[in-house]
């Protein structure tokens, strides 16, 4: 499997680390950490520097409870970032972490090469018709409700054939509209709970039916620190186990907070499976 990112071919035979940048003050794990330039580019040379294939810039928490954020605000904090990393690393492959088209569209033409969208499309209904307009990579996730309403949403008859369904609808949607790389992101703590958090991820080979490159983002997160009964600064090690588990099963990108040990993970996996 491979995704076209502003002309560079990326390979996803194996899996590759995208590594998180927040640039939001609420951030369930590193708000408000990265406060100037000088800071965001250091965290971001450093994550380059230990592997990462991609750089995920978000301007919006999605964490449960999360406040509105303005589509002014969010321009304001996220296109002078892009701006700024793209001048400072040419070469740099960015996402976006957004759900409003206008970002999308903004952050593109500043130099980003991937839309990360935890709706889908479905909090604005112009974003998949931008994402095919701009010809780039769109990363799609299974949620329900928004970020402060998901909590009381984790409902589910059969929980993976859910989100089947949902996958199948989606992508039939984004190929209509000439979508042709994309990326699924089966939403680890949205609208699930801790349970099923650990149901999809011990079925995550289920979702392969798509046969479409699977995104896992669980690093750091409360599955891991409300089960250690730690908190998100102790989560490391618990990352670490759940990642090698993702990897096994299938998954082609990991979305993370330390870029060093998951790259570590994924050469130690991949060493595994060739034996």
């Amino acid at each position: 499997m491979t995704i076209n990112c502003n002309g560079t071919i990326v390979d996803l035979s194996t899996p590759k680390v995208m590594g998180i940048l927040n640039v939001t003050p609420d951030s369930f794990y590193d708000g408000g950490k990265y406060k100037n330039e000088h800071q965001i580019i250091a965290q971001v040379e450093k994550m380059l520097h230990e592997g990462a294939t991609f750089i995920d810039v978000g301007a919006y928490s999605s964490r449960p409870g999360a406040d509105h954020v303005s589509e002014e605000e969010e321009k304001r904090r996220i296109i002078p970032i892009v701006a700024l990393l793209t001048r400072t690393f040419p070469k740099i492959l960015l996402s976006i972490d957004t759900f409003r088209s206008e970002i999308a569209k903004h952050s593109i033409e500043t130099g980003a090469s991937i839309i990360n969208d935890i709706s889908a499309g479905n909090f604005d209904n112009q974003m998949m018709t931008t994402v095919a307009k701009l010809n780039i990579p769109y990363i799609m996730m299974h949620m329900k409700g928004t970020p402060k309403t998901m909590s009381s949403l984790s409902s589910y008859d059969d929980l993976v054939h859910e989100m089947n369904i949902y996958f199948a609808e989606k992508v039939a949607a984004a190929r209509k509209l000439g979508i042709h790389d994309l990326v699924i992101d089966p939403g680890f703590g949205f609208a699930k709970n801790t349970d099923q958090n650990f149901e999809l991820l011990h079925k995550l080979q289920l979702l392969g039916i798509h046969d479409l490159p699977l995104l896992v983002g669980v690093s750091r997160k409360s599955m891991i620190y409300k089960t250690l009964k730690i908190s998100p600064n102790e989560a490391l090690n618990g990352t670490t186990a759940l990642h090698t588990i993702a990897l096994l099963y299938g998954a082609a990108i990991l979305r993370v907070h330390d870029v060093k040990e998951a790259v570590e993970c994924i050469k130690l996996v991949d060493h595994t499976k060739r034996a």
